[in-house]
């Protein structure tokens, strides 16, 4: 009978450790959705315990390829797995990667903030990375996928955001997999990706920094503009194709003032607030 019983218990312990369920983030409360997440050994979310700004801090992917990624979340509270959503990824400058303070991003930071604003159904992830190279641009992708994957995302619909460094990490991000984002707003920050994968995907991209701007200038960036428009003649779009998938705009010390900006680097926060550009990137 000890036997018996035994066998029964161990049993009971080996289909307890196959079936995990994963959790669905919803405004800081963890939920299950057996239906849909999955959480397996490789590849999982850890729920962050704290909010700020209606978003749930320090979640962490646990990649098994590129190590743990920290990142705030935003899931609406009635969050419908039949829908599919839209998907927003916002990637900090300095002083909001995860060393600098757990979910300082989304205090320093209102792109993640406003874009509430312009979509209902949306879910916004604000990453928390260590720098701006191809490690944070991989993560950044992988975050993308998992959500993809294990969210109803609508994968016309998945929007990326980067300021200053993050905007350096973005153009990596969006250079690697040009054809996993819809729409790429590159704000105050030089362009280092992959631009002959991006304009071969016709992946659209705003460009918008300060003419003089204190930390990277602008000429780099109208420099890129350039290359990519003449990639874009070459494959025979006309000026109003382009003028469709490829923006330039290059803001004047006014622009920053009237936001209460004297520096121009600084002043690249406001454009969260810039309705015309946010609603470029969000609102189609």
């Amino acid at each position: 009978m000890k036997k018996i019983f035994l066998t029964l218990i161990i049993f009971v312990m080996l289909i307890s450790s196959v079936t995990i369920v994963g959790r669905a983030l919803v405004d800081g409360k963890s939920t299950s959705n057996s239906s849909k997440i999955l959480d397996t050994s490789k590849e999982h979310i850890t729920t962050g315990k704290s909010t700020k700004r209606g978003y749930v801090v320090d979640n962490i992917l646990h990649s098994e390829k590129f190590g743990d990624i920290h990142f705030s979340s935003y899931i609406p509270k009635c969050y419908d797995k039949s829908k599919a959503y839209v998907l927003f990824i916002t990637l900090p400058g300095w002083g909001g990667l995860y060393f600098q303070g757990v979910g300082v991003n989304i205090i320093q930071e209102d792109f993640g903030v406003e874009a509430r604003k312009y979509k209902q159904d949306m879910i916004i992830l604000a990453p928390q990375l260590n720098d701006w190279g191809d490690t944070s641009a991989n993560q950044t992708i992988a975050l993308a996928e998992y959500f993809i994957k294990n969210y109803n995302i609508d994968k016309k619909k998945v929007y990326l955001e980067g300021f200053s460094g993050g905007g350096e990490t973005g153009s990596l991000a969006v250079g690697k997999r040009p054809d996993l984002f819809s729409r790429f707003l590159h704000v105050s920050s030089k362009f280092t990706g992959n631009i002959d994968k991006i304009t071969k995907a016709k992946t659209p991209v705003y460009l918008v920094t300060g003419e003089d701007d204190s930390y990277y200038g602008s000429e780099t960036i109208k420099e890129i503009y350039n290359k990519m428009y003449d990639i874009y003649e070459k494959q025979g779009l006309s000026k109003k194709e382009i003028d469709k998938i490829l923006l330039l705009d290059i803001k004047d010390k006014q622009y920053f003032l009237k936001r209460g900006y004297k520096d121009q680097h600084a002043g690249g926060f406001s454009i969260a607030k810039d309705e015309k550009i946010m609603s470029w990137l969000l609102a189609k």
